[in-house]
């Protein structure tokens, strides 16, 4: 399922980045990688996302998170 429909509070597990590869390395960098945790914290209406990945918080846009596919934890 995308990121985009987990829920506040789920912990979710990363499968797949379906973008190109220069936002994908990006995404990578900022330590989203296949098999990682990702704890929802906000999901705004307007599509924003607040996550914690590795002890750290990233604000993802709708559009990004519409191409991170995750399954539950």
């Amino acid at each position: 399922m995308p990121l985009a429909m987990a829920k506040i509070g789920d912990e979710v597990v990363l499968r797949q980045i379906q973008w190109g590869p220069k936002m994908k390395k990006k995404l990578e960098d900022m330590g989203l990688t296949p098999g990682v945790k990702i704890n929802i914290i906000s999901n705004d209406l307007n599509g924003a996302f607040i996550i914690n990945v590795r002890g750290s918080r990233l604000v993802l846009g709708g559009a990004v998170t519409q191409q991170i596919f995750v399954e539950a934890a």
